[in-house]
């Protein structure tokens, strides 16, 4: 484990955090995460999105350093908030001993003590969502425990999280599948959370138009395409014109078989490919 010095939060830890594979978005390889999905992960590792601090995420961070204190008044425990990383894996710590044996992750759900999240730890269960972060907290340091603390602006509650090392496997699996989509460029494929469902009456209506447009276009290409078959039959000549078309025959050459140039099989296309791009496709929902 090599510690980082960086203040969290600054443009050296974003750019930091883009760059390498961070315990708080294993969740989101994993597909685990409420918050955020594969393909909007994918997007911010490549610049192509910014991910956006919501009200919850800033009311965590603000209170952050008093849930630091409140949590060394109660356990006599001394914290220190660090980056750390062990190759391409790195982990921002809200706290760790001086022996770094002992970790700290501090949540503050706005609703308090009224939220789900302090419930669960209150019966003593982790949620599935932030297990995956913490071990992957606890596999970058090598720490005998982690602590996750639940405050709630005045007092918190813990719950002792203890090393799986079964679950890293899986973890380092879900790392590798994800930064080869960003290594490649391509997208993962979109989950639940990237699909928002319409019913509204504008919605409605314009999907009800393009069906109907879409149709139409249709018939009509059916049509042409039987018109234009039409004519190439009658065709004898190279070219034969009257009645306000003319259809002539021609020979092209063929396209180039890329694959079969052996010096190009060396060679990498993709630093002479263009940026990414955004398109729009409609599809129709089977029915």
């Amino acid at each position: 484990m090599r510690i980082v010095r960086m203040e969290q939060g600054s443009p050296e830890w974003h750019e930091h955090r883009r760059k390498h594979r961070n315990a708080s978005e294993t969740a989101v390889v994993l597909g685990l995460s409420p918050w955020q999905t594969p393909y909007q992960l994918w997007q911010v590792k490549l610049g192509l999105l910014e991910l956006a601090v919501t009200p919850a995420m800033r009311h965590g961070s603000e209170l952050e350093p008093a849930a630091r204190a409140a949590y060394e008044q109660q356990t006599g425990c001394v914290m220190q908030s660090l980056v750390v990383v062990e190759g391409e894996y790195s982990a921002s710590l809200d706290g760790i001993t001086l022996a770094g044996d002992r970790l700290l992750e501090i949540k503050a759900p706005v609703k308090g003590r009224n939220s789900t999240l302090w419930k669960m730890v209150e019966a003593g269960r982790l949620p599935d969502h932030y297990a995956p972060q913490v071990q992957h907290q606890l596999m970058v340091t090598k720490a005998e425990v982690a602590d996750l603390y639940v405050f709630d602006g005045s007092a918190g509650i813990l719950l002792e999280v203890r090393p799986d090392a079964s679950a890293w496997p899986r973890i380092r699996t879900a790392w590798d599948e994800f930064v080869r989509f960003v290594a490649l460029k391509s997208p993962p494929p979109l989950s639940k959370g990237d699909v928002r469902e319409r019913s509204d009456a504008e919605w409605t209506a314009a999907a009800a138009h393009y069906l109907e447009t879409k149709l139409f276009v249709d018939q009509a290409e059916k049509a042409l395409t039987e018109a234009k078959g039409a004519l190439v039959a009658l065709t004898n000549h190279t070219s034969e014109t009257g009645g306000g078309v003319t259809v002539t025959r021609y020979w092209k050459t063929g396209a180039i078989d890329y694959k079969k140039i052996p010096e190009l099989k060396a060679l990498d296309l993709d630093q002479y490919r263009g940026a990414l791009r955004e398109e729009t496709r409609v599809a129709l929902v089977p029915q």
